[in-house]
């Protein structure tokens, strides 16, 4: 496993970390418990050091799982990330029961690292006027927080007025070969690496996209390495910025851990061809994705019962399909009719709260009309 080694942070942190937001589920929503700790235990044992949640993951069972499954792990072996939904608090002493309630969940004293969760502007606002940054200032003196950060989805003005108002130990951003533009993109990763301040990538498969991307661009990607997964190339870009402390990845199966270890057991950056590689592999991409649902479930569960992701996730799997019957099945028996897109009620409460700000309306109505279109086996 390859380290990084911060020593502003006193931090010594796996460059794979391991987000606990994707775990195996059964089929009610339920994390497959004893599955998943498996998953951790084979990261621990590859050198993972470095765990994300967050009070909301997994329909709130993310913390307590994992504080569960860590429980005999001495605690200080591995770094704990969670973070706060600011959205939900409204006065310091809500945020403070939240706080209280995660430090129990997680059978923890202290947090390694701690966020604001899913910052933007509208946020950042109310965030600064409620008094929760000096809030969590104390919490750092008191040594509840041993680190302070953010993670992040707006635009790169958004990102740079936050970033540059205070001394933030760490920022968390969404970036990704194919979204080098989008919200913070690359230009706020490089604004924070000339500020000192350690990335933490988040998306960098975005969503399993460019773990399974179209065989045109699975073909380009083996050509050049055979050896190496299309995860693998992503993985790779996002560890090969120098400013990353750490890449996370939502596991959801062993098969995946063992893999993604392969992928970090020694690690080498990019080549500059390698690179430009994945650079025509994104303008691939880019012409072949619907839209950029990344699946992280923010829009669920939505008031009209529509499965907001799963619609999306067999519209984009319709555009890099090359035989679309393959999709019949999935989309006119395996999802309910009452969850497609049809029965958008159009109420707008998903687009308010969804991190790529897509037209999910909009979206859902094209979507339901081409997968209505899929020809039957």
């Amino acid at each position: 496993m390859e380290y990084r080694e911060n020593k502003r942070l006193n931090a010594r942190v796996s460059l794979l970390g391991f987000g606990g937001m994707r775990f195996p589920t059964d089929g009610e929503g339920k994390i497959r418990e004893a599955e998943a700790a498996g998953m951790l235990r084979r990261a621990l044992e590859g050198g993972v050091n470095y765990f994300d949640t967050a009070h909301y993951y997994h329909d709130s069972q993310s913390e307590g799982f994992l504080g569960r499954a860590l429980a005999g792990v001495p605690r200080d072996s591995y770094y704990l990330a969670t973070k706060l939904p600011v959205w939900k608090v409204e006065s310091v002493s809500d945020a403070q029961a939240i706080f209280d309630l995660q430090l129990e969940r997680l059978h923890t004293g202290y947090f390694d690292f701690y966020l604001f969760h899913a910052l933007d502007r509208k946020r950042w606002q109310a965030v600064k006027k409620q008094g929760m940054v000096e809030w969590a200032e104390e919490l750092v003196r008191a040594g509840k927080i041993r680190r302070l950060g953010f993670s992040f989805h707006d635009s790169y003005e958004a990102f740079e007025e936050i970033l540059t108002a205070r001394q933030w130990d760490f920022c968390q951003l969404q970036l990704n070969y194919l979204d080098t533009e989008e919200q913070a993109g690359l230009k706020g990763y490089h604004l924070a690496e000339r500020m000192g301040v350690p990335v933490v990538v988040m998306e960098p498969v975005k969503g399993g996209l460019l773990a399974a991307p179209p065989e045109e661009v699975e073909e380009l990607l083996r050509t050049a390495r055979p050896e190496r997964t299309p995860a693998g190339w992503a993985l790779r870009w996002a560890a090969s910025l120098p400013g990353v402390l750490t890449v996370l990845s939502g596991m959801g199966s062993m098969a995946q851990v063992e893999e993604n270890l392969a992928t970090f057991a020694g690690f080498t950056p990019l080549e500059p061809e390698e690179t430009e590689l994945l650079a025509r592999a994104a303008d691939e991409l880019r012409r072949r994705i619907n839209n950029g649902c990344t699946g992280c479930e923010y829009c669920m569960p939505c008031p009209a019962g529509v499965d907001i992701p799963e619609n999306f996730s067999l519209w984009n799997k319709l555009a890099k399909c090359r035989d679309a019957s393959l999709l019949w099945r999935s989309w006119n028996v395996v999802l309910k009719d009452e969850a497609k897109g049809k029965h958008c009620v159009g109420c707008g409460r998903c687009e308010a709260v969804c991190p790529q700000h897509l037209p999910i309306r909009a979206d859902l109505a094209r979507a339901q009309a081409a997968l209505d279109s899929v020809p039957r086996p």
